[in-house]
């Protein structure tokens, strides 16, 4: 267990290693080093050439496309891979982590975009659970009392005594943050801390992240939000096709240098044309309501879509909208209302049903909802369709017709992969959204449920999903968006309404959408009140 003093111990040891460092050429302001790393994993080279250098005490970005090979060398300097080639520097000594626990050992932690924390448990439990050379029954009452003085001193706000599964997703990510200082992390890899969090949850986050930086912590920041790396980071490092691209001292640089950087070329805004949309309402929702264990979910929401129309729907995440997703769906079960798609009333909408009426449905969490992670890219490109003749005779699947049409997905779509065999779960995110993008669109949907589309994703791949959702809008498609990204929904939408506790309160035309007014709308804050 961390004590203070042994915390100020660690103090000591980090001073020693700065003089040791500076007897030896080391600069005394860099706390790690990576020197020409190499991974390969069999023909695909993840990473080649990596050097780069990390400042002690500064919010350093990591930034790149989807498999741009961010996750691998992260992986590296967190024990979780080894390099095939290359060093790795820390405190000015060459190190080779052959586990994360060695890594945390030497002082570097890592929270993961998904958290590994266990919700029956306390605050205290999870964050103690694993320590070395410790018993499940150890005394959790001293681990309590220094888990509180960490709160404390980096403003952290954590109630050792809590339930975790009682805790928002802004508070267990915060247990995370505990639970690498506890182990007596230096170094901190944050990994798309953001991606999960409200826009207030996202501000409480930089107030800790300021802190840890005040007092000496180093912070590696892995994100695809350029406005926010801006807002809170000293340096930004690009990485370009596993290869390192450059790194930029921040107050140099602006968001379209590092996006150029990232992609090779500037990004294009999304471009929409004229109104597409025509007379026809393809899908109508009138009075729908929703409740689990008699908490309501859903409140008498209405909403029509017509063919060639985007639908915004606006909003702080967990106000009804994958509730609203999953009924249309019919994942969920309504207490009333009706759903009509193009003018057929759908007493019990199942998913198949649904696909086989011509929608399509990107789910909001990509690994339990939208992906067979254990199956091939391939297999997954035809999960809804692989019944059809198209891919199936006589009961057995066409295989040379499956491999042909994901080798055209992964062309078209721009999927980093070694090909349709590869294992789904082995792609980044970004690459994972693309498949289920691909997967949908080739069922030429007349309507699409699209669920934060772009979450996770880099602004290249973003853009690449933003046109293909305007290309299925000009082609008929009446498309309902879900996103927490208010620019992606003001940029794609043609009307927008605001979501607020299972209510629409407000649906406006894109015209006349006014940033000021939506913000208040998404906290409540209704016209004329």
């Amino acid at each position: 267990m961390r004590t203070m003093d042994a915390m100020n111990a660690m103090d000591a040891m980090d001073a020693m290693d700065r003089e040791s460092a500076a007897d030896c050429g080391h600069k005394p302001d860099t706390i790690l080093e990576t020197r020409s790393l190499v991974k390969r994993f069999g023909a695909f080279l993840a990473n080649e050439g990596i050097s780069l250098s990390i400042r002690r005490g500064e919010i350093h970005a990591i930034l790149g496309e989807n498999g741009a090979g961010k996750s691998t060398l992260m992986n590296m300097l967190c024990g979780m891979l080894v390099p095939d080639e290359g060093e790795i520097r820390f405190r000015g000594r060459p190190v080779r982590f052959t586990s994360p626990g060695q890594a945390m050992e030497a002082g570097i932690g890592m929270v993961h975009q998904h958290f590994m924390l266990i919700p029956a448990l306390t605050v205290t439990e999870n964050v103690a659970l694993g320590m070395k050379g410790r018993s499940p029954l150890f005394r959790l009452k001293e681990a309590c009392a220094e888990i509180r003085r960490l709160s404390e001193r980096f403003g952290l706000e954590v109630e050792p005594e809590r339930l975790l599964g009682d805790l928002s997703v802004g508070q267990q990510q915060r247990v995370e943050i505990v639970k690498t200082l506890y182990r007596g992390a230096e170094f901190i890899v944050l990994d798309e801390p953001t991606a999960v969090l409200t826009p207030p949850e996202v501000q409480d986050l930089f107030r800790v992240l300021s802190a840890l930086k005040a007092q000496g912590k180093t912070i590696i920041f892995i994100s695809h939000k350029l406005q926010e790396v801006q807002a809170i980071c000293d340096r930004v490092t690009v990485l370009r096709l596993g290869r390192l691209a450059g790194t930029l001292e921040m107050k140099d640089t602006n968001p379209a240098e590092i996006a150029r950087l990232m992609i090779g070329r500037d990004v294009r805004a999304p471009v929409r044309t004229g109104a597409a949309s025509g007379t026809a309402v393809r899908l109508r929702v009138e009075g729908i309501c929703a409740s689990e264990r008699g908490v309501p979910l859903l409140r008498d929401l209405s909403l029509r879509i017509r063919e060639g129309e985007i639908l915004g729907i606006a909003g702080v995440d967990g106000n009804g909208q994958r509730e609203l997703a999953e009924v249309l769906f019919g994942l969920r079960g309504r207490d009333a209302g009706e759903i009509r798609l193009e003018g057929r009333e759908l007493d019990r909408p199942h998913p198949r049903l649904m696909t086989e009426l011509g929608a399509a449905y990107i789910p909001e969490d990509r690994h339990k909802e939208g992906l067979m992670l254990q199956m091939s890219i391939a297999e997954n490109l035809i999960a809804k369709q692989y019944r059809g003749k198209r891919f199936s005779l006589g009961g057995f699947l066409r295989r040379r017709r499956m491999r042909a049409c994901a080798e055209e997905s992964i062309r078209d779509f721009a999927v980093r992969a070694t090909g349709p065999g590869h294992r789904v779960g082995g792609l980044s995110g970004g690459n994972q959204q693309k498949v289920i993008l691909a997967r949908e669109l080739m069922l030429h949907p007349r309507v699409m449920v699209a669920m934060q589309p772009t979450r996770g994703m880099d602004v290249g791949a973003a853009e690449y999903v933003h046109r293909r959702l305007l290309e299925a809008r000009e082609q008929g498609c009446a498309i309902l968006l879900i996103s927490t990204e208010l620019e992606e929904i003001m940029a794609l939408s043609d009307r927008i309404a605001v979501i607020y506790k299972g209510r629409l309160l407000e649906t406006m035309d894109r015209e006349e959408a006014d940033l000021d007014r939506i913000g208040l709308l998404m906290a409540g804050v209704e016209s004329g009140a």
